[in-house]
């Protein structure tokens, strides 16, 4: 690996960042987006028996925040139970606009990795042919600054590739994932609103 690195030169430092920054990015997206650390299965229902129950129901709000996007979401329509339907559905969508921004984190960042990596390997056949068009003399060409040319631009070329395909391949699953669990969580909501407050007429 070390001799790849070497043949390929300079250029190959920026994608080797990007590719330890969009490995970690990945790891902590695939940990994060996890369906029981999002959408638990059963909180909804846990949560309104808990709150018609009684008790100290701030302790429990605030025990349902935490625990999950989710639960962020199904506490703030929660704490607005007493208010009017209307009141009660636009806390859920305020807090359901921050709890997608929370999911989207770090997305951005990967479809940049995606998107720039090619152009990142294609810069560096750029300097590679530049370094082999240098190594011409009238005297002829130097052999082994032509294949150290060579090697810089098709080793940067390929790592390049090697980077955004599956950036971009997590990029669109995490996209979809996170689609889908915002639909999930309008869902719970709108079931929330209807048991708090009736079903629609």
């Amino acid at each position: 690996m070390l001799a790849i690195v070497q043949a390929a030169g300079w250029p190959i430092y920026p994608l080797l960042l990007a590719s330890i920054i969009s490995v970690a990015l990945i790891i902590e997206r695939l940990v994060s987006l996890r369906r029981s650390k999002v959408v638990p299965a059963g909180l909804l229902q846990r949560a309104v028996a808990e709150f018609r129950q009684g008790g100290d129901n701030q302790k429990q709000l605030a025990d349902l925040e935490a625990h999950s996007p989710l639960g962020r979401v199904l506490s703030a329509g929660l704490r607005n139970v007493s208010s009017s339907r209307e009141i009660m559905k636009e806390s859920i969508e305020e807090t359901g606009g921050g709890v997608a921004h929370d999911l989207n984190r770090y997305l951005t960042t990967l479809g940049t990795i995606a998107s720039i990596s090619p152009l990142m390997g294609l810069f560096g056949t750029v300097i590679g042919m530049i370094d082999i068009f240098g190594s011409q003399s009238p005297s002829g060409a130097n052999p082994q600054q032509l294949a150290h040319g060579i090697s810089i631009a098709l080793y940067n070329t390929g790592f390049g590739i090697f980077i955004a395909i599956p950036s971009l391949i997590f990029w669109r699953h995490f996209r979809a994932l996170v689609d889908g669990y915002i639909v999930e969580m309008e869902q719970q909501a709108i079931r929330l609103v209807e048991h708090m407050h009736g079903e629609r007429k």
